[in-house]
């Protein structure tokens, strides 16, 4: 699918619809309009929501209902899923089919109803005088055609019985149309699959989603309407397969092990041995998959697909499959609307494909939008009262309070009620027709139980590509929301729904999730792993690495993708793919294929959670090896022996630092009481062992003064500053590399210390950080480029006592000390007899 294409359309879309719909949003609501004088009820509603949500706010939201049903009827005049085309032409004209068919006197009648077949007719004929009675009589009939598809697909085609027909775009006959553009982007090839309306989804709000970044940037935080834009990405297909054949593939194998789906499930890894504790399932109806983040639904239509084969294998009638799927089989929820309405029409449009009769079904999908539902203060108590306050228990009135911020916390919310369909059949039996302000009341209640059942635990198998966002971006209310509810995983969105989506499967249930590759080996997520490890376990994971995204350039993001059980099995060997080198989508997907036909690839790894905790921080090294586990088995932690810490944060590095030659001589030197202005500081740097990277200086004065009283600095390892130690960049593409800090020279927080509690073995510290051995270990323990204090400390400490590593330390240093850039420089390296000569002697060998 050419992505670029459609991601130009749909950005060039949204401008184009924002700038017509504001264009009309002026003419409506001017004074002598005449839509004032034509629609009234509908312009003061259009008021209405202009002072409770803005006018930005409305105009955005009513240019992307357009956009949703021009692309959603464009994809099903293809498909030809509709009697006629509605924005397509026919084959060799080039006005849509229904509007040819109209001006030759043919109108569906069970599509258009009477009055507005008049009002077309008399438009096309010249009864009715207009300016462009083509275009009026168009329009008219997309509002009937949207209208008639309510009863089949309400959440796509709301009743145009409001401001939204008002602010209907003007053009769209023209060749510069919104419906043009519509037409060429999405072509016949692109519209095989309905995928293609999540990925117009993405494109759509990918300069909105540009838009908040750049706010972050400023420290503006994600406000709850931005989450959706902040957060949407949509899963490579390849990924949807991995997660879904390794959890309900897998599911479904284990319970009819002869099963023929193995044969369309190109990435499912079969188990390395026979299992026995796996959840039962005796039909396909008894399977409840739910996507706690769907998006558009990429996951689910996907689950739609194998679930469909397993009901044929089954012995289900076709006619019967698509309806059982949506109704018991598939569960959505967001908190976006828009991608809420995608994902029903996306599973509406593969029951459709499945079945020809299947919208006079009038089925709809099971997805819920979480929607944010308060309650008056008096308004609760009149309802109970009147019910009966014996059935509103403490958790039962809790809970009718957990939604009022639904759009903020979406599914990471945890209903307090557990019995929620019993509570709903009992209130839905209650006649509250004659209470005019109850019935009101009775119906937000019911919402919230219904909203809040959809987020029980009882789901087989959980699927997701949950949202990323740190605790940086994150509001005020959502970052307090989580450190309360989510202690264990508050550093990330992506990680609460990890805990999450285990809590809402049931017990042997499977959990299977695209996130972050950050939750596998940072210390900020230590508690996290113990979690899951301790209580679940993991069956398969393909562990991507950076590129794993193509629509994302770069290094942007590290993801895996994983699948764990319900349960705990510490013995269990998984199955781990290591696909870090696959530099884009394409070669993953292939690196994952050939491991599953030979598993001998070389990135193909078995590890079960036991060998995890043998290292400290549990960090996911599955690729390691037996041999690596013992190392860390017979080894001490080095921060039981030493102590390590970050250095100085000064909050202001362009006031408070100097290059040392930016600076008086006299005023710089190091930590005394000569309390020098300006201090000798180690600040990061490039990869170099043993000495070196000494460029800057730190203002001192005073203790530091000036820095403490900053409110954002930070001051730590002021026990490191007296003392030799080793010292390493935070950061670095090169490597892992140590070297020496001299006594009462201070560091940067990017360059933490550490030093062995003995003062004689300082140097035996800086050879084993320096060794072979730590250089194979600190990718083990953070693959990232940073390597942090936490890191040093689960480093596993072998004392190497090196006769030579003053010798090194010097040689270093006085390679150092032959740049200008150094503070002890002394004269240029090409001027010195010795190095000319040894140089000279090197260049002649390599000749």
């Amino acid at each position: 699918m050419n992505t670029s294409k459609l991601k130009k359309f749909a950005q060039h879309a949204r401008r184009n619809l924002i700038e017509q719909v504001s264009n009309k949003l002026d003419l409506v609501l001017s004074q002598e309009s005449p839509e004032r004088r034509e629609h009234p009820q509908a312009v003061k509603k259009l008021e209405v929501q202009i002072q409770a949500h803005g006018e930005e706010q409305v105009i955005e939201k009513v240019a992307y209902i357009w956009f949703n049903r021009f692309c959603a009827l464009r994809f099903m005049d293809v498909n030809r899923y509709t009697r006629i085309g509605v924005v397509s032409p026919a084959e060799g004209q080039f006005q849509p089919e229904i509007l040819a068919e109209a001006k030759m006197g043919h109108i569906d009648e069970g599509m258009v109803d009477e009055l507005a077949r008049q009002r077309i007719f008399a438009l096309l004929d010249g009864k009715t005088p207009s300016q462009d009675p083509q275009a009026e009589a168009y329009r008219l009939l997309v509002v009937a055609i949207c209208n008639y598809w309510h009863g089949s697909m309400p959440f796509m085609f709301e009743r145009i019985t409001d401001f939204t027909e008002l602010l209907m775009p003007d053009d769209l006959l023209s060749g510069n149309s919104i419906l043009a553009y519509t037409r060429e982007a999405m072509t016949p090839d692109v519209c095989e699959d309905v995928e293609v309306i999540g990925w117009l989804y993405q494109f759509y709000i990918s300069e909105k989603k540009d838009e908040v970044f750049e706010g972050l940037k400023k420290n503006k935080k994600i406000t709850p309407e931005n989450i959706p834009a902040a957060t949407q990405l949509f899963t490579p297909h390849w990924i949807v397969r991995y997660l879904v054949e390794n959890s309900l593939g897998r599911l479904w194998m284990l319970n009819r092990p002869d099963s023929r789906l193995v044969e369309q499930m190109d990435y499912y890894i079969k188990p390395e041995q026979a299992e026995s504790g796996f959840l039962r399932i005796s039909s396909p109806e008894e399977i409840k998959i739910c996507d706690p983040a769907c998006g558009s639904g990429h996951m689910l239509t996907y689950a739609f697909d194998l679930l469909y084969t397993i009901c044929e294998e089954e012995g289900y009638e076709p006619a019967e499959i698509p309806e059982k799927i949506l109704t018991k089989n598939l569960y959505g929820i967001e908190i976006d609307e828009c991608a809420g309405e995608l994902a029903a029409f996306a599973l509406t449009m593969k029951a459709r494909a499945k079945q020809r009769r299947f919208f006079r079904k009038q089925v709809q999908p099971n997805i819920c939008v979480l929607e944010n539902i308060q309650f008056g203060e008096d308004e609760l108590k009149e309802y109970m009262d009147f019910i009966g306050r014996d059935l509103f228990t403490a958790p039962l009135q809790t809970t009718l309070r957990q939604f009022e911020e639904a759009d903020n916390f979406g599914s990471l919310i945890r209903p307090d009620l557990t019995n929620i369909e019993e509570i709903v059949r009992v209130l839905e039996a209650k006649d509250v027709s004659g209470q005019l302000f109850l019935k009101a009341t009775h119906d937000k209640v019911l919402k919230i139980l219904r909203q809040a059942n959809y987020l029980s635990p009882k789901y087989h198998v959980v699927i997701a590509n949950p949202p990323y966002m740190g605790g940086k971006g994150m509001n005020g209310r959502l970052k307090a929301w989580a450190g309360k509810n989510y202690p264990d995983s508050k550093s990330d969105l992506f990680a609460m729904f990890m805990e999450r989506a285990l809590e809402i499967s049931i017990p042997i249930g499977m959990m299977a999730v695209i996130n972050m590759q950050s939750w596998m080996f940072l210390s900020s997520f230590e508690k996290l792993r113990n979690k899951l490890l301790g209580n679940a376990t993991l069956l398969s994971m393909a562990h991507l690495g950076e590129r794993g995204f193509d629509t994302i350039g770069g290094a942007v993001v590290s993801t895996t993708a994983f699948v764990f059980a319900n349960g705990h099995h510490p013995n269990h060997r998984g199955a781990y793919l290591r696909l870090v080198d696959g530099g884009n989508e394409a070669e993953k997907a292939e690196m994952v294929r050939e491991a599953i036909r030979n598993p001998d690839c070389g990135w193909f790894y078995c590890a079960s959670a036991k060998d995890f905790s043998k290292i400290p921080g549990s960090p996911l090294t599955y690729w390691v090896g037996d041999c690596w586990f013992q190392v860390f088995s017979d080894s001490v932690p080095i921060g039981e022996v030493s102590y390590a810490s970050e250095g100085i944060k000064t909050g202001n590095n362009e006031k408070y630092l100097r290059h040392w030659f930016e600076v008086a001589y006299l005023d710089v030197g190091p930590l005394s009481e000569n309390n020098f202005k300006w201090v000798y500081h180690i600040k990061g740097g490039e990869f170099r062992r043993w000495s070196g990277n000494e460029e800057y200086v730190i203002l001192w004065q005073n203790n530091g003064e000036q820095i403490r009283i900053q409110g954002n600095s930070g001051i730590q390892g002021e026990r490191s500053f007296p003392r030799n130690s080793a010292i390493w960049s935070d950061i670095t593409t090169g490597g892992y590399s140590a070297r020496l800090k001299a006594a009462n020279h201070l560091f940067d927080s990017s360059s933490p210390s550490g030093f062995i509690v003995e003062d004689d073995e300082q140097y035996d510290l800086l050879a084993f950080l320096n060794s072979k051995i730590v250089s194979e270990i600190t990718p083990m323990l953070n693959p990232t480029l940073h390597f942090k204090v936490g890191n040093f400390r689960s480093l596993p400490y072998r004392k190497i006592t090196n006769p030579d590593v003053v010798g090194l330390i010097k040689s270093s240093k006085s390679d150092w000390n032959a740049f200008e850039t150094s503070w002890d420089f002394a004269s240029l390296p090409l001027l010195n007899p010795d190095y000319r000569q040894t140089t000279l002697k090197a260049t002649y060998q390599k000749l």
